[in-house]
């Protein structure tokens, strides 16, 4: 996870806001799959989606995040506060898309699949957001106690960081479980494509 160091001056500090806005830029990308039956689109997504950790099989789609803040350290006494902070979060989001025209019954399904896969994304965009917030609760007035300079403070808060992650990890492995164990969301929009149920 990315950082960017900033600083303000303390009577700027005042006027910030207690909570996080946090609006997240999205991006959509495709990739071109071949084929005109729903098999066959799913086979080419198999072969040219995006490839999972390790690259040895691939998924339908995928949600990456970029996530930077600008952060506000104050020093109070002897100890340093993260006053405030500021997140700057962009998701991109990759679809597959048929490279060719399809018959109007298999368009019919495509577009059921596509869609379904979409909201699918969509909640790990919401995840990916609810971390934000996360961290940003997790973080904005934590106190280092003996750092005058402000310069421990920026392992300190590394802990909490790294828990808000975690949940984040946890939240999306079981939303994964479901959606593609059996009778899960995912699998019956494959077999809605692939058997036209």
């Amino acid at each position: 996870m990315k950082r960017i160091r900033s600083s303000t001056a303390a009577l700027l500090l005042l006027a910030l806001p207690a909570h996080a806005d946090i609006r997240a830029s999205e991006v959509d990308k495709t990739y071109a799959i071949s084929g005109t039956t729903g098999a066959a689109l799913y086979q080419s997504i198999g072969a040219r989606g995006p490839r999972l950790r390790g690259g040895r099989s691939s998924a339908i789609a995928q949600t990456d995040f970029d996530l930077k803040w600008g952060r506000d350290y104050k020093r109070n006494g002897t100890d340093c506060v993260l006053a405030a902070a500021r997140p700057f979060l962009t998701i991109t989001y990759t679809f597959p898309k048929p490279a060719e025209n399809l018959a109007p019954a298999v368009a019919a399904r495509w577009r059921h699949f596509i869609a379904g896969i979409r909201a699918h994304e969509a909640v790990h965009g919401e995840y990916i957001t609810a971390m934000a917030q996360d961290i940003f609760d997790t973080t904005v007035g934590f106190r280092q106690p003996n750092d005058p300079n402000c310069k421990k403070i920026r392992n300190g808060i590394q802990a909490p960081l790294k828990a808000a992650f975690a949940r984040y990890k946890a939240r999306t492995r079981a939303f994964e479980e479901v959606e593609m164990g059996a009778g899960g969301n995912v699998r019956r929009l494959i077999l809605g494509l692939v058997n036209g149920q």
